[in-house]
């Protein structure tokens, strides 16, 4: 793993929800390369259900944070993607769980469930996290589109790839 090249940001997109209505922005990659800064700059984001982070890397796989003050609900689509890439270890190192084996399978670790109260849930989620047919942007637009923000993420990230 190297701390000098720490994997490519495809995009960090911050969700805040204030009187029901879903509001997106796109959050400097930078803020998405280490665990700590990317909890700050949500957590500094106002919204009613606790800020939602989506967060794709390396076209390889994804982090969904939510942060509600002091209390932060992580899930890493892959626990492989450790060897990797510094954030995906520090979710690992902040979950408690080891490094993977090269040999051991793709899954996901942390909280499954942090958007059942959004309307998705740990079994949709955790099916989601299972499809490696799909890419990051795919499987967190489907998130998106489930949570009622579709169109606004793609949008928004229509300005990304323009």
């Amino acid at each position: 793993m190297d701390e000098e090249h720490p994997g490519a940001v495809d995009f960090a997109v911050a969700a805040c929800r204030d009187e029901g209505r879903w509001e997106l922005s796109l959050l400097p990659a930078e803020a998405a390369l280490r665990l700590g800064t990317l909890e700050r700059a949500l957590a500094q984001l106002a919204s009613e259900v606790g800020t939602v982070g989506l967060v794709s890397l390396d076209d390889d796989f994804f982090v969904l944070l939510r942060v509600s003050g002091a209390h932060v609900r992580i899930l890493l689509s892959d626990v492989g993607a450790a060897t990797e890439s510094p954030l995906a270890m520090a979710i690992l190192e902040t979950l408690d769980l080891p490094v993977p084996d090269d040999d051991d399978p793709a899954q996901p670790a942390g909280d499954l469930s942090l958007l059942h109260d959004l309307g998705l849930s740990a079994q949709q989620l955790g099916a989601m996290c299972d499809d490696t047919e799909l890419y990051p942007d795919e499987v967190l637009a489907d998130v998106a589109d489930r949570l009622g923000f579709g169109r606004e993420f793609e949008d928004l990230l229509g300005v990304v790839s323009a």
